[in-house]
């Protein structure tokens, strides 16, 4: 009997690397259809050598027009997948550059939020949509508070976007400290002094890995009895 992801056709905003190239890679062994946008050719076409089924378009979330296009020519399809994220909007809140925050929202909130209004027309009802937020939106931690207001502001629009499009499924998956290159702004020794002291604040001991968030997307877009759920996968940092 063929899988729940058999010849399912997959967008994954942002799927270039880290997290979106992790579910890329478990929905393609699945038997789906993948597509994966990115604003650097160069990194799409080393997701394609390491996965060579899949489809890659060069795309920018910011450009509504582009966005429009594109899904129009991607057509009618099963579950879209938002993996785009920006750099910024850490730090403590009394010095924290206000311009930092809003290039922050510039990067995840809106081209997230963009994407998905252009999506809307093509999701098949029996789809969904994953967003992926960040364990910030829950942590109540010093210097978090930027990315807080980014993710938990994206966290609080699921239930009510989840009602206005049912029976399309709206969920999301709030990672933690994940080993991307979202921290390769840090050299290699900054980052895993960062990573040592991020474990020793994680009940599970560890930073996570980009395979085991997808594995929590793979269940989401499985699972056709969810919808306006936020699953945490943090190893518990937010606690």
């Amino acid at each position: 009997m063929p899988g729940k992801f058999e010849n399912k056709k997959v967008v994954i905003a942002g799927g270039s690397t880290g997290i979106g190239l992790a579910t890329a890679h478990l929905l393609h062994d699945a038997g789906a259809q993948v597509i994966i946008t990115g604003r650097s050719a160069e990194k799409l076409q080393q997701a394609k050598s390491a996965i060579p089924g899949i489809t890659t378009v060069v795309l920018d979330s910011n450009n509504r027009n582009d966005l429009d296009q594109f899904f129009a020519g991607v057509g009618p399809f099963d579950h879209l997948v938002l993996t785009l994220s920006g750099g910024k909007g850490a730090g403590e809140f009394s010095s924290l550059p206000l311009q930092d925050l809003r290039t922050g929202f510039e990067g995840k909130f809106w081209p997230l939020l963009n994407t998905l209004q252009a999506a809307i027309p093509y999701i098949n009802k029996s789809g969904s949509a994953t967003l992926i937020t960040a364990a910030s939106a829950a942590m109540k931690a010093p210097g978090v508070s930027g990315l807080a207001a980014i993710n938990g502001s994206l966290e609080l629009m699921i239930p009510s976007i989840a009602k206005e499009l049912q029976p399309v499924r709206i969920n999301a998956v709030s990672p933690g400290v994940i080993d991307t290159s979202w921290w390769d702004f840090l050299s290699p020794a900054d980052k895993a002094a960062a990573f040592q002291q991020y474990a020793s604040q994680i009940p599970m001991g560890r930073v996570g890995r980009p395979e085991e968030v997808a594995d929590a997307i793979l269940f989401l877009i499985g699972n056709t009895y969810m919808t306006g759920t936020v699953i945490r996968c943090d190893g518990g940092i937010s606690l």
